[in-house]
């Protein structure tokens, strides 16, 4: 398990801002001025790309059959899976991805919450013995037919997509309760390896005042809402608390379950999330329910100057929430 916990993920995050020389709102500004913020983007990329190159050696190194992927809500788990992929591919290993969604029971023999509505975030909303019981045997060497969950139906089908798995095969999966032990009661902690992944930064507004982490998070998922599904900022506000709630009971409390943490957060990604962000804040503005919190992300998005989004790789994570990205999201 990871030695370091979060403390990791901030002692990263510190050691990028020192690589580039840019630790506070002010510094950054100055590099989107001065015509080098192509040259920012690139390096920061590049010390992403390092961080998956890393991630994939231990995995191949230590033989790991099972990848294990688990952060809040948007961290850019897909576009990191998918990356981690293209670099396991890349050292000859081929990766499966499989969505733990599709372990789920159906909705009839879902629980409910204390309002009577079905929980869907809930670990007994999984399939547990079923997940374990296939997982066991993929890791055996047999050919296990993958489920696929019907969201409209509330079942769960099978398609006819079977997969076996080799020596060079490693299977990725994603999910909320990816690092909850429950998850994975029945396997090996050899097989397995554990990724917490989490976008921290290290830029100061002044001596004593950094930017809020849950309030990018929180910028990053109202742009990717609004072009994915269409859904207004308030919308994605209205839902915040409910998840917030459920990373607080089913995600924190098992990221130092982690073998490794991967930060996801990239020093440049203020400045080309803001075109995109402060028009769809800005309708909030005068809304007397989310008044205070568009103020506030308002405010902080107006420290940022804008900067253009054209340099940003097709395989950025930035991509998963403005667009133009090379991956299905």
């Amino acid at each position: 398990m990871c030695e370091n916990n979060v403390g990791s993920l901030k002692e990263t995050a510190r050691e990028w801002a020192k690589k580039v020389n840019i630790d506070s709102v002010e510094k950054l500004n100055a590099v989107v001025k001065s015509g080098h913020f192509t040259e920012l983007i690139l390096i920061c990329e590049a010390m992403q790309q390092n961080s998956i190159y890393e991630i994939a050696k231990r995995i191949v190194s230590e033989n790991r059959k099972l990848v294990l992927i688990a952060g809040p809500s948007s961290a850019g788990k897909t576009t990191f899976s998918q990356r981690l992929g293209i670099q396991l591919r890349a050292m000859g290993q081929t990766p499966h991805p499989i969505a733990a969604d599709n372990f789920f029971v159906n909705r009839e023999d879902n629980p409910k919450d204390e309002n009577g509505n079905y929980d869907f975030e809930c670990i007994e909303a999984v399939d547990l013995e079923k997940l374990n019981n296939d997982m066991l045997a993929l890791l055996r060497g047999e050919t296990v037919e993958i489920p696929n969950f019907n969201f409209k139906l509330g079942v769960r089908e099978y398609n006819g997509d079977f997969l076996s798995i080799t020596e060079n095969d490693v299977v990725i999966m994603e999910g909320i309760h990816a690092l909850n032990p429950q998850m994975t009661f029945k396997l090996d902690q050899s097989d397995m390896f554990k990724i917490y992944i989490s976008p921290l930064n290290q830029l100061y507004i002044d001596e004593d005042n950094k930017v809020s982490t849950m309030d990018g998070r929180l910028i990053r998922r109202i742009v990717r809402d609004n072009r994915l599904r269409g859904n207004d900022a308030a919308s994605t506000i209205s839902m915040w608390k409910k998840v917030r709630e459920g990373e607080e009971k089913h995600i924190f409390p098992y990221e130092n379950q982690a073998n490794v943490m991967f930060n996801s957060g990239l020093l440049y990604e203020y400045s080309v999330l803001k075109p995109f962000a402060m028009p769809l804040i800005y309708e909030l503005k005068y809304n007397e329910k989310y008044a205070e919190v568009a103020g506030r992300l308002i405010k902080l998005m107006d420290l940022f100057e804008e900067a253009p989004l054209d340099m940003v790789p097709c395989n950025s994570i930035v991509r998963e929430f403005v667009g133009g990205g090379c991956f299905r999201v």
